[in-house]
């Protein structure tokens, strides 16, 4: 069910590891290897190397409504950094007035995904953010330049760009993306209960999110939502920047939450690639601040935590929950929320 786009000897690498993870004990000591705490800052890459100067610019940048065709919105818009990363909407409306089809997914921790988007078409976030920029849907740029245009228009952002990336042409729509993501890349959200529970300190979570984490394994949702990220292997061991893990969603068809949250409407990255395996797979998504980025699924459609995991555990893995079982999983996923850097809003360049 897995869609790895990566050479057989990784493929056979996760393959066995989801086997050894799904027969193992379900108790916390057997499974700590499969999960680890999230570190400080994501994989950095080697043409955008982090600076506080380009992320101070970087937050300028997804703070300003220039950026917008109408210059009414911003990334924060849509992607609340004082919250938990979202707008807490099903799906949102774009400056040009036409309305997305997806829910609009958390940027805390997003450096540390490998591929973008929920169906994985982009496979950075410099080039996510390049799309976002002229999505019709969201900024509704005509294109790169036009951003660069908007940008340069103010004296202040010329003078930053010069100081940041130095010389003559430094402000681009290349860069543009550049200083976004360096500033995303910052937007982590370590030493959450969970993580002090990994690094030894027992008494981080409850005796009811430590049954919630043997559940989790027991009931196979570790199968997917793994490592630091809790979204599948982390870069550098099993996939490099640009190569998916994904899952094929919902996985058990005809149960009535298919009609009740329209799970299949969307066939998902079949759109990107037209090929027919692809039909309803998506990006494994993270499960970091999870209680905090309520409305859930690709579409918006479960608007509780709760809910959430009823309908995965039925449509994911062809499993009924009681309401004990529900609650000791919930309570499990409160502890992935991490700590989050306080976050101000800047002042924008003249």
């Amino acid at each position: 069910m897995h869609t790895m786009h990566i050479n057989k000897r990784r493929a056979l690498f996760i393959s066995l590891f989801i086997t050894l993870l799904s027969l193992c004990v379900a108790t916390t000591a057997q499974a700590f290897e499969a999960f680890q705490p999230l570190p400080e800052q994501p994989p950095i890459p080697a043409d955008n190397r982090m600076s506080a100067a380009k992320a101070a610019l970087g937050q300028q940048l997804f703070f300003d409504p220039r950026l917008s065709k109408t210059k009414t919105l911003s990334c924060n818009s849509c992607h609340n950094v004082m919250a938990g990363g979202t707008n807490g909407l099903a799906t949102s409306v774009g400056a040009s007035g036409k309305s997305g089809t997806r829910s609009a997914p958390t940027l805390w921790n997003a450096g540390f995904h490998t591929i973008l988007f929920r169906d994985g078409r982009a496979l950075s976030l410099e080039q996510a953010i390049t799309e976002h920029l002229t999505s019709p849907t969201e900024m509704a740029m005509d294109d790169g330049a036009e951003a660069e245009q908007r940008i340069a228009a103010s004296a202040g952002y010329r003078r930053v760009f010069e100081q940041v990336f130095g010389g003559d042409g430094a402000l681009n729509s290349i860069n543009i993306s550049k200083a976004l993501a360096t500033y995303i890349r910052t937007l982590n959200t370590p030493n959450g209960p969970f993580d002090r529970y990994l690094n030894g300190d027992s008494s981080a979570i409850s005796d009811t999110a430590v049954r919630g984490f043997e559940r989790f394994i027991e009931t196979g949702c570790a199968s997917c939502h793994f490592w630091v990220n809790l979204a599948g292997p982390v870069p550098g061991l099993a996939f490099q920047m640009g190569e998916g893990f994904y899952e094929l969603f919902p996985n058990y068809v005809g149960s009535r939450y298919d009609e009740l949250y329209q799970l299949t409407k969307d066939i998902g990255r079949y759109l990107v690639t037209g090929v027919e395996t692809d039909r309803r797979m998506w990006r494994v998504p993270t499960l970091r601040n999870v209680a905090l980025t309520a409305p859930y699924f690709h579409n918006g459609r479960v608007k509780t935590l709760d809910e959430a995991v009823r309908v995965m555990a039925k449509v994911e893995l062809g499993k009924e929950l009681t309401q004990p079982q529900v609650d000791e999983l919930v309570a499990f996923l409160q502890t992935l929320t991490g700590e989050f850097p306080l976050q101000t809003m800047p002042r924008l360049p003249q």
